[in-house]
């Protein structure tokens, strides 16, 4: 049943999502489903789903792909179950769990893509949100980068993808951790809003136990372009970028 505070947000082709104050979609959310499109009757996992926008694009593009999506609060897990009940998307699955426990939950070594838009901010930095939810889903107070890389292989089987989004200043983290966990950095893109502004955000994808090296830096994905969506922003965005978020 539908809460006072939430409404359904359009995700293109009469797909609708339910979000609210505390569980929502943003750029970086399109942007990451975009960049980690499921490969046609793959298996695909989506860690720290919130209210589940990024299986429901997957879901909305291809039929075929079976999609897990887990998350560890039960509230943005609600939301989920609900827009999977409104859009008749039984077959995606819903787990309410933690990443760092899913040995029995979820198969290991199983799954062709794992993703993850991650919480931005290190455990201990910026001013933290009084309101446990946020907390959550901004800092690292339940997971880790190593978390997270950690799950993504236990996940995947041989030579599977794990994509997810982070903040340029993360990069070296982030790549360290993927290492460390047999996820070779393989492809990489930056986000600027416009030419003239710094990168805001980058979008990675490495392969369990691929070979090092030849890490392809494809080119830089501008949101703007004089004043407007650019041309690639409205490709991704659809009849969808009426659900933008910032």
């Amino acid at each position: 049943m539908r809460e006072k505070n939430e409404r359904f947000e359009p995700l293109g082709n009469g797909v609708e999502i339910l979000v609210n104050e505390l569980y929502h979609f943003s750029t970086d959310t399109i942007l990451l489903a975009d960049f980690s499109k499921p490969k046609k009757n793959s298996k695909a996992v989506d860690l720290g789903t919130g209210c589940g926008t990024i299986p429901f694009i997957w879901r909305r593009n291809d039929k075929s792909v079976k999609i897990s999506a887990v998350e560890i609060q039960s509230g943005a897990c609600r939301l989920a179950e609900n827009s999977i009940e409104h859009n008749g998307f039984e077959d995606i699955e819903v787990i309410n769990a933690d990443l760092k426990e899913l040995k029995g939950v979820l198969p290991f070594g199983f799954f062709d893509l794992v993703c993850c838009n991650p919480p931005y901010k290190l455990s201990g930095s910026g001013i933290k949100n009084p309101e446990n939810e946020k907390l959550l889903a901004r800092h690292e107070e339940s997971c880790t980068l190593d978390d997270i890389t950690l799950a993504a292989k236990n996940l995947l089987q041989f030579g599977g993808r794990f994509c997810m989004c982070q903040r340029p200043e993360r990069l070296t983290d982030v790549m360290e951790s993927m290492r460390k966990n047999s996820l070779e950095p393989k492809r990489l893109r930056f986000v600027q809003q416009r030419s003239d502004k710094k990168p805001k955000l980058f979008l990675i994808e490495g392969r369990r136990c691929a070979k090092a090296g030849n890490l392809v830096v494809e080119p830089v994905l501008f949101i703007e372009e004089n004043g407007d969506f650019s041309r690639e922003m409205k490709e991704i965005y659809g009849v969808y970028k009426e659900g933008y978020d910032e």
